[in-house]
């Protein structure tokens, strides 16, 4: 009940404080309004960055499956190759 209370008050003397003193608060927000703008901005150049950086690593992350599975499949049509290439030397075997 005294938090809500305390937080009255204080919302109340805040106003008032600011009908009071509306010119200084303005100048406040005019000098740091371009400080936000900076920081703002480049907090949004660095997230913007290593999204792109994210978005690099997963497409290298998906192209390195796709080669193993690549290679996968190579290994795998390398032997059954060998394989019938085993079965011909055997069918040739018996012709002769």
């Amino acid at each position: 009940m005294s938090l809500l209370a305390g937080g009255g008050i204080a919302a109340v003397l805040g106003l008032i404080s600011l009908i009071f003193w509306w010119s200084d608060f303005l100048a406040i927000i005019r000098g740091a309004l371009p400080v936000f703008l900076l920081l703002g901005g480049a907090l949004a150049v660095y997230v913007g960055f290593d999204e792109i950086q994210d978005k690099i690593r997963e497409e290298r992350k998906r192209q390195d499956e796709e080669l193993e599975k690549a290679k996968e499949e190579i290994e795998s049509a390398k032997a059954e190759a060998e394989r019938y290439r085993e079965e011909l030397d055997k069918l040739r075997e018996e012709r002769k």
